[in-house]
């Protein structure tokens, strides 16, 4: 397979009922610089314009924005453009089986560590991961004694996709781990953190993927501008292989229609848009993303009709 050039447009709206004269954001929404992944540009385009800002690069290594907004507004419009091409990942991630997954949860528990830190700190629980021995029980039948790790972690991935029901009315940004086991239904950022509670409930490493899926729609009709959304899915550490993605949404093992945003423990580490304001009062906001083939449209055509969009929603008349 060759790879495949992308432009993807993340486009956030806030929305206040009353004038906010200052907010601060957080913004993880530049594609990371991997060694399958190349980032040919970005840009952000803020409105009002930003007084302040600056990047940098988080704990794990993600890029961040900080930027503060300093002129009265009751709109707070956000676009991001990148421009990203993506080479197929190893063969080695699809039919590479890994040492018995046991041998595994010794050796990332071990002390003194033998695994880098950052295997070890995605096996301990975080903020929306912790621990689950009604997740773990129900994971072990994927996982018998020495069976293969990345056989096991497959067979967990599909029983995930089978078994759970994809319902975006059945969950919010807080929905728990415990929620989403117990009611079988949610999103892949709840199928994301059901995986990797019940991976590192086994004693295994494993960390929370934030980026954005090429969705293709229905044959015979056009492909939508802004109809897309950001993606989760789990990567997994196995000694001698690395770092293998898993994605229980769609029971698949990412590859060219996959593209990486960043990594953390889970979604608090790498939410694509957050902050605090000053006034506002209650708020709304309305998310829109468009990954597409560059090879169907340029960039500047696509942003184009994303602003023509902007300019005709009635909400920017308050801004």
């Amino acid at each position: 397979m060759s790879t495949t050039r992308y432009h993807v447009v993340h486009e956030t709206v806030y929305e206040y009922a009353a004038p906010v004269p200052l907010s601060q954001h957080l913004l993880h929404l530049s594609p990371r610089e991997l060694a399958l992944q190349q980032v040919h540009s970005h840009q952000l385009e803020i409105e009002p314009t930003a007084a302040e800002q600056a990047r940098y690069l988080d704990w794990f290594g993600n890029p961040m924005v900080w930027l503060a907004v300093r002129t009265p507004h009751t709109v707070l419009r956000l676009l991001a453009a990148s421009v990203i091409e993506v080479q197929p990942r190893p063969g080695a991630w699809r039919q590479a089986l890994g040492p018995a997954w046991e041998t595994v949860v010794a050796a990332v528990g071990q002390f003194p560590a033998t695994e880098p830190l950052e295997v070890q700190e995605c096996a301990l629980p975080s903020l929306h991961v912790p621990l689950n021995p009604a997740v773990r029980d129900w994971a072990l039948s994927s996982f018998p004694p020495s069976r293969p790790l990345l056989e096991a972690a497959r067979e967990l991935m599909a029983r995930i996709y089978q078994e759970f029901t994809f319902d975006p009315e059945a969950s919010t940004v807080a929905t728990s781990v415990a929620t989403t086991f117990a009611r079988q239904r949610g999103v892949c950022q709840d199928f994301a953190h059901l995986m990797l509670s019940a991976l590192r409930s086994l004693g295994l490493a494993a960390r929370y993927m934030s980026g954005y899926l090429l969705t293709n729609p229905p044959p015979g009709q056009p492909r939508l501008i802004g109809a897309d959304a950001s993606h989760a899915w789990v990567s997994l550490w196995c000694p001698g292989v690395g770092w293998v993605d898993f994605d229980p949404t769609n029971n698949v093992q990412p590859d060219l229609e996959h593209v990486v945003l960043g990594w953390g423990r889970d979604f608090a580490d790498v939410t694509p848009m957050r902050g605090v304001i000053l006034g506002g009062g209650a708020h709304q906001v309305r998310v829109h993303v468009t990954v597409m083939p560059a090879a169907l449209r340029s960039m500047e055509s696509l942003l184009a009709e994303v602003r023509a969009k902007a300019v005709s929603d009635p909400a920017n008349a308050r801004s």
